[in-house]
Order: structure tokens, then sequence, then C-alpha cells
């Protein structure tokens, strides 16, 4: 059915909302035994499709010859996800493989003989860590690798993705992340990438590539979890980036857009999905910020602003975690013929939220211009990626955690295997990773800690599709980034 009054954007947005009500339909008009299979994950469907492509893909991946690394660890990290390992002799064959991409002074291209760059050094990293063991780990130059990272940093604070290349969001999270997982994290790297960052948080509060442009999704992942693995987050205003993310989740759909007024995409379920754990772990920095925008203001009283800072607090919280998203405006949709059959209807919010005491802290402005509490000693540079996830979860999740994963267990899902943007969309090897590290996001945000089980009804349909959990900061399945830092701890 088509619109005239309509956008091109708002036409795209009611065709998809109406593939997906369709697809929801098929859910709600079933036994409550039916609805079991139907929500069922396709494990062993998924991982004949991943290892098919591990060991030969068709020639229209040629045009994918710079993102080898990235393949590799697309579809490494989706089977660990799913549970399972390749081989050894596969696990050999890539190690050797990425031997070859990496360059002789630091840095992995995206295949053997190509320039070092950023992103797929990132994924080059990532895949060895997923393979694990001293060979895999052990190949990494890191002497060369801390040459190439400092090469790439631009007195902005910002990174090059590459000799001469661009400077984004991307660049900063790509070389911390590594740096961090690599125990290289030296103090020069570090230095005015939080000013660069903060110099990227946008009017919506979302983060955006560089200085002036749009809040992107992925950017704002980066950009957060970058500020996290240096102990820089404070420097971003939170609530307002809170705001804006929550507000990415499709009412309709279920799952995330990237962008304002975009359409719902399947990698958005890690890359808006991630954001949320850390948020989680970042509770106090995000009432402080509240005390100190009311603190600062000479509206009312001590009382009143007291009252108004808990309300406000409040608030925000518990209409996050009520799911009260609004749809995007289209403004010609009659309101009696408007589908009931959404996600936001049949996967309604769990209403078991744990409530932190809010209270005001007594604040100070540094020299820098920043706030602080006065008994809060901001920790230096040191192994944040382990740290961060000791640190107590004080509140549930901030977004609706079923209807994602109703989204990628409905609309993502491929019959045959893999995982895909969105409906009338082909499977890929990158959907297929992001879709499921943002079902794993959705299943664990309910646990107390990291790692821990989450209860048979934090997961949306049969308790096999329970995924191993993932490090919140850099997208790796947490047992194996444990195993990688005991080893480069040692060192």
């Amino acid at each position: 059915m088509d619109f005239p009054s309509a956008t091109a954007t708002q036409q795209q947005q009611l065709h998809v909302e109406r593939r997906v009500e369709h697809i929801f339909e098929a859910l709600v008009n079933v036994t409550p035994g039916g609805q079991s299979v139907i929500l069922e994950l396709w494990r062993d469907k998924h991982i004949d499709y991943l290892l098919q492509g591990f060991r030969r893909l068709a020639p229209s991946y040629c045009v994918l010859d710079a993102n080898r690394s990235w393949l590799c660890y697309w579809i490494l990290n989706s089977i660990a996800l799913l549970g399972q390992s390749i081989d050894a002799d596969h696990g050999q064959h890539t190690v050797d493989f990425l031997c070859r991409c990496q360059d002789p002074n630091g840095g992995y291209g995206g295949g053997p003989g190509q320039m070092p760059h950023l992103a797929t050094t990132y994924a080059a990293v990532n895949s060895l860590v997923t393979i694990g063991g001293q060979t895999a780990l052990a190949s990494v130059n890191r002497e060369k690798m801390l040459q190439f990272l400092l090469r790439m940093k631009d007195p902005s604070g910002g990174f090059r993705m590459h000799d001469a290349g661009e400077m984004d969001v991307r660049g900063c999270y790509t070389a911390i992340a590594v740096a961090s997982m690599l125990k290289i994290l030296v103090p020069s790297l570090v230095h005015n990438v939080a000013n660069y960052i903060v110099s990227c948080q946008t009017y919506e509060g979302g983060i955006a590539g560089e200085p002036g442009a749009e809040a992107h999704g992925g950017y704002t992942f980066c950009g957060l979890a970058t500020l996290v693995l240096i102990n820089e987050a404070h420097r971003l205003d939170l609530p307002s980036l809170l705001d804006w993310v929550v507000f990415r989740q499709g009412r309709v759909e279920g799952g995330f857009q990237g962008r304002t007024n975009k359409l719902v995409d399947g990698c958005y379920s890690f890359w808006q999905g991630g954001v949320f754990p850390l948020f989680q772990r970042l509770t106090d920095l995000v009432q402080q910020q509240f005390s100190m925008s009311y603190i600062k203001s000479d509206q009312w009283d001590a009382n009143s602003k007291q009252e108004c800072i808990t309300e406000s607090a409040k608030s925000v919280i518990e209409e996050n975690n009520a799911q009260q998203l609004h749809a995007i405006e289209t403004g010609f949709i009659d309101e009696e013929s408007s589908s009931t059959v959404t996600a936001e209807n049949i996967f309604p919010a769990i209403d078991c939220f744990r409530k932190t005491s809010l209270h005001i802290e007594t604040v100070e402005e540094d020299p820098a211009g920043r706030s602080r509490s006065m008994n809060d000693n901001m920790p230096g540079v040191g192994d944040s990626g382990l740290s961060f996830l000791d640190k107590d979860i004080k509140c549930g999740p901030l977004f609706n955690t079923h209807a994602l994963q109703g989204y990628i267990l409905l609309c993502s899902q491929v019959l045959d295997g893999g995982l895909r943007d969105k409906p009338g969309k082909s499977r890929d090897h990158y959907h297929t990773c992001y879709c499921l590290s943002g079902l794993s996001t959705a299943q664990y945000s309910w646990s107390c800690r990291t790692g821990t089980p989450p209860s048979p009804s934090a997961v949306l349909g049969p308790y096999t599709n329970l995924l191993d959990p993932v490090h919140p900061l850099y997208n790796v399945v947490l047992e194996r980034y444990y195993d990688a830092n005991r080893y480069f701890s040692n060192l």
C-alpha cells in the first residue's frame, strides 16, 4: 500500500513495518507450543552456513578482498557466540593467513600484502583472540603494533585509519581497543583522545564520526566504549546520549535504527544495543550529571532541587525501561487503521527493574572544567577492559530486550542459516555476527554480574537460544577475552 503524500523515506519505513507486522502476525496466531518453535534460534543451520563460508566463499565475495580479515572475525566470532570452535587445522591455517596480513612495520591489512589499516587490525586481533592459544596470541608483533598505532595518532586526539587516511571515531575505538587488549595502552596513545570524541557528540546526544556530522549508532558505541577504556566517559553528556540511543529502538519492529528517521537494521542490534550494557555500569556517572545540571541552576531552592533531581532521574530510567518509545512521525497513518501487531505490544518490557537509591554527591569543578565527585579519584589508564567487568550492575536493561530478541529471531533469521539486515534482504556474515552479538547482549542484560547466565524469563523462546556472553567493550566472547588477558598480562 502506497501513501502518495509520504516522502521516500516514509514510504520505505511503512513497507518495512508492514513486512514485520506480517511476520509477527504469524507468531500471535499460533499456540504457545508453536510460538516456542517459531522463536527457536536455528543454531545448527547458522553453524553450517558459517563453516561453509569459512572454507570457501562464492566468487561474488571478490569485492571484499580488502576485508578478508574482517570476514575471519565475523565468522569466528559468530561461531564462538554459538558455543562452537573451529578445528585445530582451520585454526592454524587462519593464524598463518593473518600472519601474512601483518605488515612488517606493524598493523594488519585486509589481506596479504595490503596496507595496514586500523579497522582490519582490530578485526585481525579479535580473530586471533577468538582462536586463542599461544600460537595465535604470540603471532602478534606487539612492539611493531604500538609503533603503527602511534603513527596513526593525530595531534587532535583522533586516529587516521591508515597512512594519510581519513580520521574519525572508528579510528579512536579500533586503536584504543587493540592497544588495551594487547596491554600496550601507553599515555601517548590516550593523549587528547577524549577531547576529540567529545567534540563529536551532537546536539541530539549521539556521537558522530567526526565533528559536525550526524549522530550515528556505530560511532556512538565506538566513542563511548573508547572513553570507558581510557576512564573518560564522564566527559560526555551521558543523559543526552542515553536519551538518543533509547529512542532508536523501533516501536513496530523492535530492532534498532542507526540514525534518526532511518530504517531498522539488524547490525544495530549490537551497535546500538551494545551501548546499554555500558550504561548499566555507568549509572553513578549518569546520576551525577543529572545532579550537576540542576545544582548549577538558581531557579529552585535546595528542597525543590532535590525533588526535581530525583524525579527527573527516575522518570528517564523508568520511561526507558517501560519502553515508551516514540514512532517515526508519519502524520498520514489513520489511527484506526494502524496495526496493534507490533513489537511494543507483543513483547512488552519486563517490569522487574532494580531501582537504585538516588542521592546527590558533593561535586566540584576541576581546573579542566569537568565535574567530579569529592570522593571520586579518577583512575588513570590501566586495565579498564578487565576492571570494567567488575563494576556493579545497578539497574536492569534500559531497552526492551524481548522486542530486540523478537526482531532478530523472527525478522533477521534465514531458514537456510545466517542472519540479515531486515526482511527482504539477503543473509551475510557481517549481519550474522552483529545480530548474534546483539542477541547475546539482550539475553545477558538481565544478569547481575558479567557472564552470569540469565534467568529463563530473560531469554525469548526456548532456553537453548542462550548464546555465549560477549565482552561489552571488545565484542569478543568473554571466555576468549579472559584467556587472552591472562596471556598478555604475563608478557
